[in-house]
């Protein structure tokens, strides 16, 4: 037997690791960031009959420009947008590949902000996009000038902002965006997967959208929908976008029966995001309770918390999953991120690392500054 890298395999994948996070049959999953909250009973039933009808014309190719699922997701977000401005695909690491299909590639460059979205570089890779890995300034925040000098210096085709970061949960400034795209002739994407797990008065790059054509605001049902198991990611932008990703996107891309469950769950938004409220509840749980046994715990504007202070996170890992709960090593000297989950969830997280003890003094606090080298495996 043979590996993938004996194969005539591209010369710069070759080397390279696939996505992956760990997987174990565990009570308490909390590495992924997923919603553990189920789907309502009444909005279940509502997209099963959906499913039902979808499937009557299931011999037939779907709607490939999936026209009332842009107008769905437009309605969803508001800020004047319609279906011209939508754009979906299955998850949003598609709709981010498709953005790096149609304005990077050979000979083109993306910048992000590390430690961020693993996926990013890999996205970057499998589209022969060269990626660069900026920094962050102190407990990973990002100010506009820091951002604008990295964005001047490297002159990248396309920049993507995870806001909030992915995994840090740093919330970021719209003054922080807008001095991007003014440093920026190229493609600017503010991923905002997480930003339903914002204060409720926290203004969306949404906002930003008019009179910036090259501004993308990229979304996911993934998170606050709890759809991360149907695969639906969808971005806003001006009209001209929309048409440039036709030109990479596979035919039919999206089922009819992906989209009849997306439309479906956008008729019970207000359902859907009802478990929002108790998962940032939670989230916030997690934080005073890590505060109280003296772990650094990073600001979060998610539903996930990145803590330092962990003298050996592998073994506090390995530790969590022998008492059934599993978090995420991801990569960050002395940390671990863990999900909020339901109560009984957190209760439980909680309840093991009392038991594990109080933060160790040992641990080196020098090791706790963001670095551009540092690696980032999240989901």
């Amino acid at each position: 037997m043979i590996s993938f890298s004996d194969l005539p395999i591209r010369d710069d994948l070759r080397g390279k690791s696939p996505y992956g996070a760990p997987v174990a049959a565990v009570p308490v999953a909390l590495n992924v960031n997923e919603n553990t909250h189920p789907i309502p009973d009444e909005v279940v039933a509502d997209i099963l009959e959906s499913v039902g009808e979808a499937l009557k014309g299931a011999n037939r190719y779907p709607d490939r420009e999936f026209g009332e699922l842009r107008a769905s997701l437009a309605g969803y977000l508001g800020h004047g947008l319609d279906a011209s401005n939508i754009w979906a695909a299955n998850g949003s690491n598609e709709v981010l590949q498709q953005i790096l299909q149609a304005f990077g590639g050979p000979g083109r460059s993306a910048l992000g902000f590390a430690p961020t979205y693993s996926m990013y570089p890999l996205l970057a890779s499998g589209t022969g996009t060269s990626w660069i890995a900026a920094d962050r300034e102190a407990d990973y925040a990002i100010s506009p000038d820091h951002a604008a000098k990295w964005v001047r210096e490297a002159r990248p085709d396309v920049v993507i902002i995870c806001a909030p970061n992915n995994p840090t949960g740093t919330p970021l400034g719209l003054d922080v965006v807008e001095a991007v795209y003014e440093a920026s002739d190229g493609i600017v994407v503010v991923d905002e997967a997480y930003q339903e797990f914002m204060p409720e008065d926290s203004s969306s790059a949404l906002t930003l959208l008019p009179g910036r054509e090259r501004l993308i605001v990229s979304r996911t049902m993934s998170k606050a929908f709890a759809f991360a198991g149907v695969r639906v990611g969808y971005l806003a932008a001006d009209p001209a976008v929309t048409d440039a990703l036709r030109l990479v996107r596979l035919p039919y891309h999206l089922s009819v029966l992906t989209q009849a469950a997306a439309i479906a769950a956008l008729r019970h938004s207000d359902e859907m995001l009802a478990t929002v409220h108790d998962i940032v509840r939670q989230r916030d749980r997690i934080a005073d309770g890590l505060r109280g046994l003296g772990y650094l715990v990073h600001d979060s504007g998610s539903n996930f918390v990145l803590f330092g202070g962990v003298s050996d996170p592998h073994a506090m890992f390995l530790a969590l999953r022998d008492r059934g709960i599993l978090v995420r090593d991801v990569g960050i000297t002395n940390h671990l991120r863990v999900s909020a989950g339901t109560e009984a969830e957190t209760t439980a997280f909680l309840e093991a690392m009392i038991d594990l003890g109080p933060a160790s003094t040992a641990a080196s606090m020098s090791g706790l500054r963001p670095s551009s080298t540092q690696s980032a495996r999240s989901a």
